[in-house]
């Protein structure tokens, strides 16, 4: 009971601050906040994978600098965009491969780099069009990736039978994972109706993106955790463990879901 209780206070202490930043009249709080969020996830896969010295954060912040301040160039945005999602995709290929993969210190630098501060950028990119802030849009891919997480836990713990992945999340289901997917598609639907900025369909497809990256995301994180041997990233939030645990599907899923309104004609 206290454990539910601690987690209870900390989402609500977490989407108040969303809610406040996202809903702010300058867009300048949500910017500054995902690259605080964005530092600590970087911090915590620092410990994860023991990479040394403190460049990544550096690089980190010369990168949201120029993505979120100074490039207009979308050409630019295109190449960071390759850059990330390609990072993604190679830790697909870790995340299933059955041999043991050691990444050298360079190796974990890039992928920090793009697969967090890539991800993280990207999020706060997904928002901005035509110098407009979109805040329904936005609070509608945060509310996507809550409904998947609670739907799936809810669903998994009633009906999960089937493992997903064991050797990784030895507690995820096929159930879980269906029944969270099937339940974010429908508030996609729902959200439709009171933000038309895409439409019922188009909702739809981005839940689905998002899903699928997220889910995918979760179980990275979850098998960087099993490689070094801990249960969480952190310990930042009580209850709920590290920041990282916390965006791991979130911070996965931008790049994707930033590609999908690109296709949309809704990101510039």
């Amino acid at each position: 009971m206290k454990e539910i209780f601690r987690r209870s206070i900390t989402g609500i202490l977490y989407v108040v601050l969303l809610l406040s930043v996202v809903f702010l009249p300058s867009s300048d709080a949500f910017d500054f906040l995902f690259m605080t969020f964005g530092l600590a996830c970087l911090y915590e896969y620092k410990r994860l994978v023991k990479l040394p010295g403190y460049h990544i954060f550096i690089a980190y912040l010369g990168l949201w600098w120029v993505f979120i301040y100074l490039a207009n160039d979308i050409g630019l945005i295109y190449t960071l965009m390759f850059l990330t999602i390609t990072v993604n995709i190679s830790l697909l290929f870790y995340l299933f491969s059955k041999k043991e993969k050691l990444f050298n210190a360079l190796q974990k630098f890039m992928i920090g780099l793009f697969y967090i501060g890539g991800g993280c950028i990207f999020l706060t990119m997904i928002p901005y069009k035509d110098n407009n802030f979109a805040k329904f849009l936005i609070m509608g891919i945060f509310i996507l990736i809550w409904v998947n997480d609670s739907f799936a836990y809810v669903t998994g713990k009633t009906f999960g039978k089937t493992k997903l992945y064991s050797a990784v999340s030895p507690k995820k289901t096929v159930e879980g994972t269906l029944g969270g997917f099937i339940f974010t598609l429908v508030a996609a639907y729902v959200m439709s109706k009171y933000e038309p900025i895409i439409s019922s369909v188009q909702w739809m497809i981005l839940a689905a993106v998002i899903v699928i990256a997220g889910s995918l995301g979760d179980l990275v994180e979850s098998k960087f955790k099993r490689a070094a041997g801990v249960k969480d990233s952190g310990a930042i939030l009580p209850g709920h463990g590290g920041m990282l645990d916390r965006l791991d599907s979130l911070v996965f899923a931008a790049p994707f879901a930033y590609l999908t309104l690109n296709i949309f004609a809704y990101v510039s």
